[in-house]
């Protein structure tokens, strides 16, 4: 693992959905870090800098969340998402990584599309895309707050791969968990650095209970178990 340590730069993070069960979770999942903000409602009502959306690997925002933000910001968005994944990633944007893209509105300013699946609607329940997923979006708010300091100063997510990706609520808020303990702990050189630290130390999480939430530990340590 060749991870830095997070810069101290705080960014508010805002949990909010429309499924209850996935809010309920959140709040089990993330009772000891109270800095994050759980809501029930949808996205588009979230005054933040960016929105991270949970979506394909190519782009198409023709289901969940990706749709309703694709109605509200207009057909451009997925334009660019898919000009951004064509330029960075030759088309096809891989689970674990990221793109953050302007919005063409005034709020929220950034996009950040984030793949939970191949494929639309895959069933991605025996994954750990969602972890990927998460990391790779706050990944994302590193690289831009990088290219722009204090260009993101709050974000919302959704629970990634609870609807299309039939992921169940508590597992959904586990993994998200881990993917923001590892925002707050680390910035990775790049995206494959990211993923491969994830897997390797999640590889075992399915014999885990579905209670348990895992926290990716420093380089040359195990992933710590809470």
């Amino acid at each position: 693992m060749t991870a830095n340590r997070a810069q101290s730069q705080p960014v508010r993070v805002v949990l909010t959905d429309l499924n209850s069960a996935v809010v309920e979770a959140w709040r089990a999942a993330f009772a000891d870090t109270p800095e994050v903000e759980i809501r029930k409602g949808s996205i588009l009502d979230a005054k933040v800098d960016a929105w991270v959306n949970p979506t394909n690997s190519r782009g198409r925002m023709d289901g969940g969340a990706d749709a309703a933000i694709k109605r509200h910001l207009g057909a451009g968005i997925q334009l660019r998402v898919q000009r951004a994944i064509r330029d960075g990633f030759g088309g096809s944007l891989p689970v674990g990584s990221s793109v953050c893209v302007p919005s063409g509105a005034v709020e929220p300013t950034f996009l950040i599309p984030t793949p939970t699946m191949a494929e639309s609607s895959q069933n991605v329940s025996e994954t750990l895309n969602v972890a990927l997923a998460c990391a790779a979006a706050f990944q994302a708010v590193h690289q831009q707050n990088k290219r722009a300091p204090g260009s993101i100063r709050s974000v919302a997510l959704v629970g990634m791969g609870a609807r299309t990706g039939r992921v169940p609520a508590r597992v959904c808020a586990n993994l998200m968990w881990t993917g923001y303990t590892l925002f707050n702990d680390f910035v990775f050189a790049d995206y494959d650095d990211l993923r491969s630290t994830v897997i390797a130390q999640l590889d075992d999480i399915e014999a885990a209970p579905a209670t348990e939430r895992v926290r990716i530990a420093p380089a040359g340590r195990g992933a710590a178990r809470r």
